[in-house]
């Protein structure tokens, strides 16, 4: 079915979590740091499908070896599981790259459900596509949003700008199939808040504009000078086009 790298210090909790998940029909890794984490990630990133990674860990906590992770590329998908669940750690799991996010305590059903969920992104994420078919590309540039020479593949989770492929975290997608489908609208940062994470609207929006940076760095020639992600002071952004601009 996959195999789960777990990333738990807290060995009871570990060993329950490879007990159900076995049962289940996964292959199961555990380890209890950050750093054995990233190195075993960085040997082979092909061997695992999905982490449960929590974020107090000894060494280097969970947010930073999920940040690392994608700097390097690694774009499996993350199931962040920690007693941290205010809103602002929320949102600091998702700017960090976290796929998503469970707080403890949990229902062991919920968990199984979530991680089904990003084994079958995961499927997406791996897929070939120098060694897609004519028709693969041809439904997938179909599904696709296109402005000026940008592709948004909203499923697959692809970007295609800049001559590269990049693969964007489901909290990136999420917020940018946002803005686009408000295409010409100012979105005050505490609807994006409410809209795409389902928080309060008096939670911290620092993570937004972390969020649109690195949207800019993608999408824009000149991030410092965007032209489709604008600034709207005091309000929050808009997204615009190219026949918009």
């Amino acid at each position: 079915m996959g195999a789960l790298l777990i990333v738990e210090d807290e060995q009871h909790l570990a060993q329950g979590l490879r007990y159900n998940l076995e049962a289940e029909g996964y292959e199961v890794i555990i380890v209890s740091d950050g750093e054995t984490a990233l190195a075993l990630l960085n040997a082979d990133k092909n061997r695992i499908d999905a982490i449960v990674l929590d974020c107090m860990l000894p060494g280097i906590d969970g947010f930073t070896v999920a940040r690392e992770l994608r700097d390097r590329g690694v774009y499996t998908p993350i199931l962040m599981l920690t007693a941290r669940g205010r809103p602002e750690d929320v949102l600091q799991g998702f700017e960090a790259g976290a796929d998503d996010y469970l707080p403890k305590p949990f229902e062991l059903a919920i968990l199984l459900a979530r991680l089904k969920g990003l084994l079958r992104r995961r499927e997406w994420l791996i897929r070939d596509t120098p060694k897609s078919s004519s028709r693969d590309l041809t439904e997938a540039a179909s599904r696709a949003f296109v402005f000026a020479g940008i592709s948004i593949d909203f499923e697959s989770l692809e970007l295609r700008a800049k001559g590269q492929v990049v693969r964007l975290t489901a909290m990136e997608g999420q917020l940018l199939r946002y803005l686009t489908q408000n295409s010409g609208k100012a979105v005050s940062r505490q609807s994006m808040l409410a809209d795409v994470w389902g928080m309060r609207e008096d939670t911290d929006t620092r993570a937004i504009d972390n969020f649109i940076v690195r949207l800019r760095r993608y999408i824009e020639d000149d991030p410092a000078k965007p032209k489709h992600l604008l600034t709207i002071r005091g309000i929050g952004y808009r997204f615009v086009s190219d026949a918009e601009a």
